[in-house]
């Protein structure tokens, strides 16, 4: 019977013991490193979840220009960056895909910006490749929601620790695949936009 209440108390004291050992090693430890700001994407055309001017929509005459984009906080590891602007709302042939408006890889990692009117081209002065749109095309694509309520364009940014061994004017399947396993950052803008 004395066996059977010491070993509890026992086990209790020990317990006691581990934790104020445990306590008393995290009040000495370091602090840890705060947590790296996350990538952000801005642009001096329009802000987050505003309406999308009407130059770089399909609108525009003579044609739409790629709005200018810019971003901060980029991940140490970060060789290269991908954009994608993509319409979130259409799911053409009942599919799981989207209206991708443009896609863009390889952009250099110590790039910040890209100017307004980026030329069409699966292969850029940089070293930038452009993916097909879903016109086919290697270049930007305007947004071009019909009447009624307003689509959300996004635009998504990657960083990424590698660059991507994809040819220029690939398609945005090849380009995702690619990609999986070295994204290191992540940032989104939306812009709004129907006619």
């Amino acid at each position: 019977m004395k066996t059977g209440v010491a070993r509890p108390l026992t086990l209790l004291l020990f317990l006691f013991a581990a934790g104020s050992s445990i306590a008393a090693a995290q009040q000495n430890a370091p602090p840890a490193a705060p947590a790296p700001p996350p990538l952000v994407l801005t642009s001096t055309a329009f802000a987050d979840s505003t309406p999308l001017p009407t130059k770089f929509s399909c609108a525009a005459q003579p044609a739409a220009v790629s709005p200018p984009l810019q971003w901060s906080d980029v991940p140490k590891e970060t060789v290269s960056f991908a954009l994608m602007l993509h319409d979130l709302e259409p799911r053409p042939r009942k599919g799981v895909d989207d209206i991708l408006h443009w896609m863009i890889y390889n952009i250099p990692g110590d790039a910040r910006q890209l100017p307004e009117g980026v030329p069409s081209g699966a292969q850029l002065k940089d070293g930038s490749m452009q993916a097909k749109n879903n016109a086919g095309d290697p270049s930007y694509r305007g947004p071009c929601a019909g009447p009624g309520l307003a689509h959300h364009y996004t635009f998504e940014l990657f960083a990424l620790d590698q660059k991507l061994d994809v040819p220029p004017g690939a398609a945005r399947s090849d380009v995702w695949k690619a990609m999986d396993g070295h994204i290191v950052g992540h940032a989104v803008l939306i812009g709004l936009f129907h006619r």
